[in-house]
């Protein structure tokens, strides 16, 4: 027998004996995942700093962002439909890319959400300290992970139950907010910074009072703010009748980034202007706090503390899935590709808790919490800047290979081939800008060390036998495409 009929066994013998994900996640279910992961702590906790570098013209940042990104979740959306065995964007990119971009994709993924869940500890630490003032912060950080670990333990419906109450929570707040927020200003609300009006929006130096530099400032926090937007792709292999679900849910993107970030930011710098915002503090407490709704800041404070858990829990949940899939393709200890009898992939999930303890010590290593927050988003959010890359190429790798299924797709990617270079040419500006200040620039050069530490993993994973049958379905797949093509010319 050869060695490339005996590979070629292999892959189907391990494709046939994978433990497969449950489909659970209804329409409700992926939905509120979808607007879960659009508004993180990011928004929460980051916009009051986003505010104060950038001014008024922040609400531009955000609807660029917003609007690049939609495209970014259009291509994967139409790559994970155009073939449902694919469980998540790592699938695909391994298929499209060749196996080192599964391997480099997956674990990039995984280690965004563990840098973002550490995050939300230290954010959650930091909001249960203004709730309790004098806590040991190792307190609410221990319980966060033991919570997280509890909740995802059980059916991946459990799970999305859990979210969709955690994103509805969400919505209320960001809603609530605007509606007092609209009410303060017709009524003329007065406080110490004077009058709540829209006028307040461009009377403090217009909308660009930083000028440009100000400007860019602002799209190095921001983009921070719309990780997780792509966690509906994670949830793919879960999802149930996918090819209705996943359109609906990134569909409907372009309307939350309006309402809810552009929505809550010009209420926000109407009531109070520009100038009070401070970084390190949540301006959604402040507004209700503004409106001597002492009560309603406190329950505002509860809201965020939950919307950090929230984002620590889909974190939790798609690390988990991740891990997960490349145990199954080889690229990850075996241990983690066994599911629990509910079908839950309990050791991916294990690891991941464990290693959100890191950020219960950098709340003792930084010197406040807003410095150990801001230390550890931007790392995230460059790595989720490669992962939004690799899903774009993988497009562009679609349509060369693929025409056929292209334009038999009934999920096209707006725009198409031209829009991907000019979303790649943003990513571009976007890597600029975390240049132009000290200390996103120290982690722009400290990210590189990752990719390293994965190029030397992949050295010595691409030789296990797992790995090698894996490339060899990709390959026989590749292979056959080709030969249809040949034969239609």
């Amino acid at each position: 027998m050869s060695e490339q009929t005996t590979t070629g066994q292999l892959a189907a013998s391990s494709r046939d004996s994978e433990p497969h994900l449950s489909r659970s996640l209804s329409n409700r279910h992926i939905q509120l995942l979808a607007i879960g992961g659009a508004i993180g702590t990011g928004l929460f906790m980051g916009s009051g700093k986003t505010i104060s570098v950038a001014g008024p013209s922040v609400i531009f940042v955000y609807m660029i962002i917003g609007f690049m990104l939609f495209f970014v979740m259009r291509a994967m959306g139409q790559l994970l439909l155009s073939n449902l065995n694919y469980k998540s964007f790592s699938d695909f990119a391994g298929d499209l890319l060749g196996p080192w971009a599964g391997f480099f994709t997956g674990w990039t993924y995984w280690f965004c959400w563990v840098v973002t869940g550490v995050a939300d500890v230290i954010a959650i630490a930091g909001y249960a300290n203004e709730l309790w003032p004098g806590i040991p912060l190792w307190i609410p950080g221990m319980a966060t992970i033991l919570i997280l670990l509890l909740l995802n333990l059980p059916t991946v419906k459990a799970f999305g139950e859990t979210e969709f109450w955690f994103a509805l929570i969400k919505i209320v707040a960001i809603v609530a907010l605007i509606v007092v927020g609209l009410v303060m200003i017709f009524t003329g609300f007065q406080s110490d910074a004077g009058a709540a009006t829209f006028a307040n929006l461009w009377q403090h130096g217009g909308f660009f009072p930083k000028e440009f530099m100000g400007f860019v400032a602002g799209f190095q926090i921001a983009v921070f703010a719309f990780v997780g937007i792509e966690l509906v792709g994670t949830a793919a292999a879960e999802t149930k009748n996918p090819e209705h679900n996943l359109p609906r849910a990134i569909n409907a993107i372009p309307v939350r980034v309006m309402l809810f970030y552009v929505g809550a930011l010009i209420i926000l710098m109407s009531v109070t202007p520009w100038t009070e915002f401070k970084a390190g503090h949540s301006p959604f407490i402040a507004m209700f706090s503004l409106a001597g709704l002492g009560i309603a800041a406190t329950v505002v404070n509860l809201v965020v503390l939950t919307s950090a858990m929230s984002s620590a829990n889909s974190g939790i949940y798609s690390t988990s899935r991740m891990v997960f899939g490349l145990a199954n393709d080889g690229d990850a200890p075996k241990v983690f590709g066994r599911l629990s009898s509910r079908k839950v992939p309990q050791n991916a999930l294990f690891l991941s808790c464990v290693l959100l303890l890191a950020g219960v010590v950098l709340l003792y290593a930084g010197k406040d919490v807003g410095a150990a927050f801001d230390m550890v988003t931007t790392v995230s959010a460059v790595c989720f800047m490669f992962v939004w890359s690799i899903i774009l190429a993988s497009y562009l790798v679609y349509r060369k290979r693929r025409p056929e299924q292209h334009a038999a797709s009934p999920y096209k990617m707006p725009g198409g081939i031209a829009m991907v270079w000019v979303v790649f040419a943003f990513f571009g500006f976007l890597v600029w800008a975390l240049t132009t200040q000290p200390d996103t620039l120290t982690a722009l050069l400290v990210t590189p060390i990752w990719f390293a530490i994965l190029g030397v993993a992949y050295a010595v994973v691409r030789k296990s036998p797992l790995h090698q049958a894996r490339v060899a379905e990709w390959k026989a797949m590749s292979d056959g495409e080709t030969a249809a093509v040949a034969a239609k010319r």
